[in-house]
């Protein structure tokens, strides 16, 4: 392949259903079933059920947000009264201000999923949500570049950068929902036309389930705008699209724009991209996944290597881009480096690149020589170690409870502990979830919720020990405090006099300020009797 040659999206290796003998006789029905089996067993299909594997293996320690909680609360509210809220109903400080779910949709997936299984099928969701990203990731390259083999080197490559992301938020479905998108203007790009009229469904499903919705919108602008023109400037080329592809693109990006205003909360969804961009400087400077690329960590590191060993590469041999998805590219490096979070995007568009650069090395995939059976074989056998080895609920249960306030809760739940209670910002979505909403959180994953309302710069002049860090515990009139362990702030209320330490796990601290109303009970408590119980109470179907 050269390296300006774009491959036709009928892909070697990804099957299409064309080419079957005319229906209604018997030999037909066998065509088809001989082609179903090659397309379902093929050698593609086994590296797509690989990936599959991976993310299953990755996904076995069950590391979520601490967002996922309360996502899971407030979707089971949308789903026992049939209304989303307007009002926030779970805050120590804020409750009754106006609040909306801006990912109402997601929100319901994760709780009925947990009505339905449960723990087992949380996990289970992580692993489906995340396979379909990988596996799309996988399509994505196939598609762009013509070569399975190349595109299965590309997905696995970029699968440690990927699962920075596999964290159980309505943020993964806008992640699938974004390679999905590309996927289908790459087609249109090479002549498939009839999938782009998906994409106004996708953006209604989408505007409604996450915020990325945004970043959707704005590669089909790109997409529009670079076949405008005609041009070729060093390694980089414009193609314009002829009058009816463009009239198509601009009709679906229309209708597109028009579907992110139907929402049960009319435009304001559309607002929130942009409220969060402009008007939420602490949220942004302070959340983890908003600070800028951690080179001195692995992932930051594997993307440096991936950003130099492009530059290299094209240095080198002079491969040839299309405008838009160079322009994308310099676009989702450059906020993947300002922000860790939009690794999400930088993830695909550079997929669309790293397949082509490898297709040139990588041999392609011999359908004539394929091994159907020892790939179902192998499939089958990949099959049978992710249901063998699928975690058991009580497995899930004690991963929650190393990261998650799961035997304080069963404390707080059995013992009279005075109030209001400060948190830690990673315990209030289990706190929500636990006891909400009459256990009310000073702090949680909400943040714009909080920052417009300037609690948030309270909480972070308590978190990080500021001078006037006691001062906002006595303004808010904390009696007590539910700590992760090794904060600074436990430290600091274990060496003051005038709180005691009435609870203690690995995980938690809890502190109560001394001549607080506390029942009897209240002394220094261990947690190792209670933990597993507490779990099942807590988190049990």
């Amino acid at each position: 392949m050269s390296d300006s040659e774009i491959i036709e999206p009928g892909l070697e290796g990804f099957p299409l259903a064309g080419g079957l003998a005319p229906q209604g006789d018997a030999r037909s029905q066998t065509v088809e079933r001989a082609t179903l089996w090659r397309q379902v067993f093929s050698f593609p299909a086994m590296l797509g059920a690989v990936l599959v594997g991976a993310v299953a293996t990755i996904a076995r320690t069950f590391y979520v947000d601490p967002d996922v909680w309360w996502h899971i609360k407030q979707g089971a509210f949308i789903l026992a009264t049939h209304h989303v809220p307007t009002k926030d109903a779970y805050s120590l400080t804020l409750t009754g201000r106006p609040w909306m779910a801006y990912e109402w949709l997601g929100d319901v997936l994760l709780a009925a999923t947990y009505r339905i299984g449960g723990m087992r099928g949380l996990e289970a969701l992580l692993i489906i949500l995340g396979g379909a990203i990988v596996v799309a990731l996988y399509a994505l390259a196939a598609i762009r570049c013509g070569n399975s083999k190349a595109a299965f080197l590309t997905a696995a490559s970029l699968l440690a950068l990927a699962s920075v992301s596999f964290n159980l938020r309505p943020q993964m479905l806008g992640y699938l929902f974004l390679i999905l998108t590309l996927i289908v203007l790459e087609r249109f790009r090479q002549g498939k036309r009839g999938g782009v009229w998906a994409l106004p469904i996708l953006m209604l499903v989408w505007v409604n389930t996450h915020g990325s919705w945004i970043i959707g919108l704005g590669v089909m602008g790109v997409y529009l705008a670079s076949g405008l023109m005609e041009f070729r400037i060093g390694d980089i080329e414009a193609r314009r699209w002829n009058s009816s592809d463009r009239l198509l693109l601009a009709s679906v990006f229309v209708l597109c724009v028009c579907a992110t205003v139907i929402t049960p909360y009319g435009t304001g969804l559309a607002r929130y991209p942009f409220e969060v961009a402009f008007s939420r400087p602490l949220g942004v400077a302070n959340v983890l996944e908003w600070r800028p690329m951690p080179f001195n960590m692995a992932a930051g590191k594997l993307f440096l290597i991936l950003l130099l060993g492009f530059i290299v590469l094209q240095v080198v041999y002079r491969f040839r881009w299309r405008l838009e998805e160079f322009s994308l590219f310099l676009f989702a490096a450059t906020v993947a480096c300002l922000h860790i979070r939009f690794l999400l995007i930088f993830v695909p568009v550079f997929a669309l690149l790293m397949g082509t650069i490898l297709a040139r090395w990588v041999p392609s995939y011999d359908r004539a020589g394929d091994r159907y059976v020892l790939n179902a074989l192998f499939m089958g056998i990949i099959l049978v170690i992710i249901v063998r080895y699928f975690p058991s609920e009580s497995d899930l249960l004690r991963n929650v409870g190393k990261n998650y306030p799961v035997a304080a809760v069963e404390y707080l739940d059995h013992h009279a502990v005075p109030g209001p209670m400060y948190n830690s910002y990673g315990f209030g979505g289990y706190l929500i979830l636990s006891r909400g909403p009459e256990h009310k959180v000073f702090m949680d994953g909400r943040s714009e919720l909080y920052e417009r309302n300037g609690v948030l710069a309270d909480y972070l002049e308590v978190m990080n020990i500021k001078p006037d860090a006691l001062s906002v515990l006595q303004k808010y009139g904390f009696q007590s405090c539910l700590l992760e362990h090794d904060e600074p702030l436990t430290t600091v209320l274990a060496a003051l006099p005038d709180w005691q330490k009435t609870y203690e796990d690995s995980t938690s601290v809890l502190f109560v300020r001394r001549g607080g109303s506390q029942a009897p009970g209240g002394e220094l408590s261990s947690a190792a009797s209670t933990s597993g119980n507490g779990l099942r109470n807590v988190l049990g179907p």
